[in-house]
């Protein structure tokens, strides 16, 4: 059987979009090149995005990749 890590990806997007400004799900979005449905199913835990896009999402949100994801156990 293979090995499947414990844990989900949790986020901080929906506070962090408040402390910078009340940015807007669509702002972010445009922000970090992706589609505002992308944004809300992050922000919701719907979705897990790739390296590529959470480092977007952190730049956009001018925070570490750490302050904005974590691996909730």
């Amino acid at each position: 059987m293979p090995h499947r890590p414990e844990g989900t990806l949790a986020n901080r997007i929906r506070d962090l979009r408040s402390e910078n400004g009340r940015l807007t799900q669509e702002q972010l979005a445009e922000r970090a090149q992706v589609t505002r449905q992308t944004i809300i199913a992050v922000e919701a835990g719907r979705y897990v995005p790739s390296l590529i896009l959470a480092m977007r999402i952190a730049r956009a949100l001018k925070h570490s990749v750490e302050e904005v994801f974590c691996l909730d156990d």
